[in-house]
């Protein structure tokens, strides 16, 4: 190991261990938190790689570990994913939980932990009002997290996002659902397709971003999602055009957990924009949060141009004119460099037709509420109108 690699242990905001060869030390983890009968949630594209052969063996194959996998999450995940899992969990009779993969899997897994033991459908449990009051904490299975993406950030992620039969993302939400121990290891993501590192990097940095814009006084998040973006220029190309670059691969996890970190601040019209569309097309959530970044910088604009000095300073993005200009610029060149759409016609089932129907759905997201400018269903339609066409005027 060289002395230079990235390799951590902290407690924020739950135990997390990160670097090179870290997953051998699950089974321990799995003791030392009294499970002995895991729920392995992972995905289906998972289940078929040689490293999570290795995960599962040493979750089965101990005396005293008897674990069981379960790999029905779909990338958009449903209440039957959840219910499903929580079917699965019982008939293995699980006392805890290892969650291995992208956001879908993480955010599935949470939810199997909070309705093993409570009643009704997950959506009983939608961050809306005191919904999550319902829960009792005690009944909720210990969970570790071990991310083989860098984006959603689930692994410290309070909530999941959850596909209900109406093709609508809702929030799902309980303090508990934190994991109890996150395992981060690089070598996980090294197989990850550069696709997938291009769409789950922006939606890393869709966090940060929208969380160091929201309004409100937060120093820490502003501080961890400006540290995260920084994280993401100097990686994500990196990794993406050298799929095994240790150090990059660990500081893209570590961003990802920042930007998830961050947002309990708040996101924003962004997120509240992607939502609605990824339930009425299934595109991936990072594509989607890539796609509308610029446009929705343009709607923000007399609102964050102070913080974009900041941000361009901070990411040392020369600036001919003003920092907005010159982040914007830099974002815009960052998703054409990953091969990403610029615009909703890359998004197969997204039509004019349907602004109308999703700008509601947008509205009424729990993360509008992080916008810095106020949006109505006028505003939101018009935001995918221009997403469709690609126009960036003001």
């Amino acid at each position: 190991m060289s002395t230079n690699e990235p390799v951590g242990n902290f407690n924020y905001p739950t135990p997390y261990r990160i670097g090179r060869g870290r997953i051998r030390e699950l089974p321990d983890a799995c003791r030392a938190l009294g499970i002995k009968r895991p729920l392995i949630v992972t995905d289906p594209g998972i289940v078929s790689l040689p490293w999570f052969a290795e995960i599962e063996r040493n979750l089965s194959r101990p005396a005293d570990l008897n674990g069981k996998v379960f790999s029905k999450v779909q990338p958009n995940p449903t209440g039957d994913d959840v219910r499903a899992g929580v079917t699965a969990y019982r008939m293995h009779i699980s006392d805890g939980l290892v969650l291995v993969g992208g956001g879908s899997a993480l955010d599935v897994g949470k939810c199997i932990a909070l309705m093993v033991n409570h009643k009704g459908t997950v959506f009983d449990y939608e961050d809306v009002g005191d919904n999550w009051t319902r829960v009792d904490p005690s009944k909720m299975p210990p969970k570790i997290a071990v991310p083989t993406t860098a984006g959603t950030g689930s692994e410290v992620g309070r909530a999941s996002v959850i596909v209900n039969e109406q093709h609508q993302k809702k929030v799902i939400f309980h303090p508990r659902m934190l994991p109890e121990l996150v395992i981060a290891d690089p070598v996980l993501t090294f197989g990850l397709p550069p696709k997938l590192t291009a769409a789950t990097g922006m939606d890393a940095f869709a966090h940060c971003f929208e969380a160091f814009c929201a309004p409100g006084y937060h120093p820490m998040a502003d501080g961890i999602a400006l540290e995260g973006m920084r994280l993401i220029k100097d990686n994500l190309l990196t990794v993406y055009e050298q799929p095994q670059h240790l150090e990059g691969r660990t500081h893209m996890l570590m961003a990802a957990t920042m930007g998830a970190t961050a947002f309990q601040k708040g996101l924003g019209l962004v997120h509240a924009l992607s939502h609605p569309l990824g339930g009425a097309t299934n595109v991936h959530h990072g594509t989607a949060n890539a796609i509308f970044l610029p446009y929705v910088m343009m709607f923000n604009r007399k609102a964050i141009s102070a913080k974009m000095d900041t941000l361009a300073r901070v990411l040392e993005i020369p600036t001919a004119s003003n920092g907005f200009d010159a982040v914007l610029g830099w974002m815009i060149e960052l998703r054409r460099a990953l091969d990403l759409p610029h615009t909703l016609e890359g998004v197969d089932g997204f039509s004019e037709s349907m602004a109308a129907r999703l700008a509601p759905l947008a509205v009424a997201d729990p993360t509008m509420g992080g916008n810095p400018i106020p949006a109505d269903e006028r505003d939101c339609e018009r935001l995918f109108i221009k997403a469709l066409e690609g126009d960036l005027s003001a």
